[in-house]
């Protein structure tokens, strides 16, 4: 949880920083008052956001900055867990090939990453059989599957719920659009023009957040499903160690 709001308060401190933080020197002050008419994207960006309704922009934003954070820790975990299995079941081999268990088992206790892990609890078992390291990596395989997957529900929650808040919010927007041609009695281009305009700005900043959720989310899931094969190759590499180790060890 920790890392959670860590994350969360790194993503949101951009957003609250004012754009003016940094003073001008007087000369940069003559260059912006000189190229005024051009904004930059950013704060092009600041006045749509103040111009749609502000109760389900704040609730978009909201969306996105809790998607990006957890998008940001399961984009750390992964890749800070990516390691050289090759290497690791190597040393793996020769250590078994010794008859050194505990050598085996320091080495994949001593590296990162689920597939160690899952080396880790199958060699726990090698002594009760090979039957035992099979279930043991079974099962150990699913906790590992679980842990990579952690938080891409919330992810999966946010990505729904983005759009859905600007389609709210563009039937709000027509709603107040209508008020306002019943108000004033008379169909005028101005009038429904405001409103429509809230309407589609909630529905663009929805989609956007939706569209950026979703792309870091498609590489979570890319990370995860490499992770989830190398565990399944792992396995039956690890088996066959461990058969290996039998036939020269426990006969």
């Amino acid at each position: 949880m920790k890392n959670y709001i860590v994350i969360f308060l790194l993503v949101l401190l951009p957003l609250v920083l004012p754009s003016n933080a940094v003073a001008q020197e007087p000369a940069q002050v003559a260059v912006t008052n000189s190229s005024s008419a051009t904004k930059s994207v950013g704060v092009q960006l600041k006045e749509k956001f103040i111009e749609g309704n502000p109760f389900y922009m704040g609730l978009i934003a909201l969306s996105l900055i809790v998607g990006m954070t957890f998008c940001i820790e399961r984009i750390i975990y992964l890749n800070m867990s990516d390691v050289n299995v090759d290497n690791m079941l190597e040393e793996v081999d020769m250590a078994l090939a010794k008859g050194n268990v505990d050598q085996a088992k320091a080495i994949c206790r001593d590296t990162r990453g689920p597939v160690a892990s899952l080396c880790y609890d199958g060699l726990t078992r090698i002594e009760q059989g090979q039957d035992a390291v099979d279930k043991a990596l079974t099962s150990s395989g699913g906790v590992q599957l679980g842990l990579l997957e952690r938080g891409c529900n919330w992810i999966s929650l946010f990505i729904k719920i983005a759009p859905i808040l600007g389609f709210l919010g563009t039937v709000v927007g027509m709603i107040m659009a209508f008020d306002s041609v019943q108000n004033e009695g008379s169909i005028s281009p101005s009038v429904i023009a405001g409103g429509m305009k809230v309407a589609l700005i909630t529905t663009v900043f929805g989609l956007v957040a939706a569209l950026i959720l979703q792309l870091f989310y498609n590489y979570i899931l890319t990370k995860i499903d490499s992770f989830t094969r190398a565990m399944e190759i792992t396995s039956g590499k690890l088996m066959d160690m461990v058969i290996n180790y039998d036939m020269k060890y426990r006969q």
